[in-house]
């Protein structure tokens, strides 16, 4: 569980939080009706409705009293406005067994305390401030007696049953798609090479720029987002010279894979080009068949007298044919531009 509590001044507070199994939300906390929102059909775990119904009222009573205590004790402490609160919450899991409980608090973004278990032990180098919040947390013994059932036994329990509820959903795997494109230019002479890792599931993935064997000094790896079905984008790139861009290519590593990797060379030019040349040749082959189907189709006007009536100029056959040829012409741009 992760809370961040943000104090503007004496009066006003905000605090967001939010439930959490490795890289995957699992609960959201609605500030305003002062409930638990369940991201996922599993995120109850095995917890019956009675025990769930009890939890909420024990944090709805935890985020009101936490605020309250802060703003009484907050110049006690040497807080000064406006300043942030961070708690960390949780359990780990091993095999089936806890390993690790934990609760550690953070002010300002930096360590403050943290719960050994039994005692609130100030962090190394918070300063008298973090020493004189445990003196006083310490003097608590409900709270502590709170904390230590939380700790050992709802969180192992709750943990338990949401790897096993949501089982399914951990363990899907879904590979990554992976192309190519140029960014803006670092400058004369230089190129940004970027390379697009998207639409993987779980999201641990390693790519790189790489010169056959070897790593290409200077990729910069982006933060992992998120995509709105549940997957994951990944933007990796390089600065190079124009003339170094031959013989780079971007490597991907995923479990998804079973061990084989994705590798996709930079050819020099961008996919994006490659399909504007196909377009106009493609258009130009178009063009061609037109106009010879039209020549093929032109009825041969005979020497003699006419008896359809006034035979028609050939200029103004040529303009007729120049007519249905532009129509097809702007047509064709038409679609060039959709692609673009």
């Amino acid at each position: 569980m992760l809370q961040i509590s943000s104090f503007a001044n004496r009066s006003w507070t905000q605090t967001q939080g939010s439930g959490w199994l490795g890289e995957l939300q699992t609960h959201g906390w609605d500030s305003v009706l002062g409930t638990i929102r369940f991201l996922w059909p599993w995120s109850p775990g095995n917890f019956s409705k009675e025990e769930l119904k009890n939890l909420q009222a024990l944090f709805q009573l935890y985020f009101h009293g936490f605020t309250l205590e802060v703003q009484a004790f907050a110049s006690q402490f040497h807080f000064e406005y406006p300043f942030e609160l961070q708690v960390s919450f949780g359990c780990r899991m091993h095999a089936g067994k806890t390993t690790e409980s934990f609760l550690m608090g953070a002010y300002q973004g930096l360590d403050f305390l943290s719960f050994d278990g039994s005692t609130w032990v100030p962090s190394p180098g918070a300063g008298s401030s973090a020493q004189n919040v445990c003196k006083v947390l310490n003097r608590y013994r409900d709270i502590k007696e709170i904390v230590q059932s939380l700790l050992s036994d709802t969180c192992p329990r709750l943990l338990a049953g949401l790897l096993k509820a949501g089982k399914s959903e951990l363990e899907r795997q879904v590979k990554p798609q992976v192309w190519l494109s140029s960014g803006p230019s670092p400058g004369p002479g230089r190129l940004l090479l970027v390379c697009h890792v998207s639409g993987f599931h779980p999201k641990p993935v390693w790519a790189m720029w790489m010169r056959g064997e070897q790593e290409q000094p200077g990729t910069q790896r982006g933060d992992t987002l998120p995509n709105a079905d549940g997957t994951w984008y990944l933007r990796v790139t390089v600065d190079v010279a124009a003339g170094e861009a031959a013989g780079l290519s971007c490597r991907v590593k995923h479990s998804s894979l079973g061990g084989h990797d994705i590798i996709i060379h930079w050819g020099g030019h961008s996919i994006l080009l490659i399909l504007i040349c196909l377009t106009v040749m493609v258009t130009l082959v178009m063009l061609i068949a037109v106009d010879s189907g039209f020549k093929y189709q032109s009825p041969a006007f005979p020497t003699g007298t006419n008896t359809q009536g006034p035979k028609k100029s050939g200029p103004l056959c040529l303009a007729q044919e120049s007519g249905i040829e532009n129509r097809f012409l702007k047509k064709w741009k038409m679609r060039l531009h959709q692609l673009w």
